[in-house]
């Protein structure tokens, strides 16, 4: 690993450990050239699946997107960044377990509804209304009355 104070080519691992999550692993490296110390962290890397437009054009699927939607809807909301955090790795385990090279994206919408149905009723109406395009008030009103249909079920069950 290359020195980021002095740009030598080596270094040496001091200590390693898992990060706290456990999909990472932290590595203490001192520099053999001018012995500064500084950390790394060694994550799997992982080919995540093309995304499937509704314009049938394909797009990388981005996990930085993803996690600005979340944002986006859940603005002024009180859900924690690690809630969101946690929300969106699921999404991203989610996709990589459907095996496949190329998933719509109409899919992963529909995973962002069913997390933020989770986090928040408010955020998840301000999704549907921007993913399924509301064009009038009786379009918000329907799909409030879809959202407390689904929570009596979940609460009766």
């Amino acid at each position: 690993m290359r020195c980021p104070f002095c740009g030598a080519d080596d270094s040496k691992v001091i200590d390693s450990r898992l990060s706290a999550e456990g999909d990472a692993i932290r590595r203490r490296r001192s520099c053999v050239e001018c012995n500064e110390r500084f950390t790394t962290y060694e994550t799997a890397e992982l080919t995540l699946p093309r995304l499937i437009k509704r314009d049938k054009s394909r797009a990388v699927f981005s996990e930085d997107k993803l996690r600005s939607g979340f944002l986006r809807a859940l603005e002024k909301r009180p859900v924690s960044i690690d809630a969101i955090d946690s929300a969106v790795k699921g999404i991203v385990r989610q996709l990589i377990a459907t095996g496949d090279r190329e998933v719509e994206s109409r899919l992963v919408g529909d995973w962002v509804m069913d997390a933020l149905h989770e986090l928040d009723e408010v955020a998840y109406v301000r999704f549907a209304s921007v993913y399924r395009s509301f064009q009038d008030v009786n379009a918000f009103h329907e799909e409030i009355e879809r959202m407390k249909s689904r929570t009596e079920q979940v609460t009766k069950e």
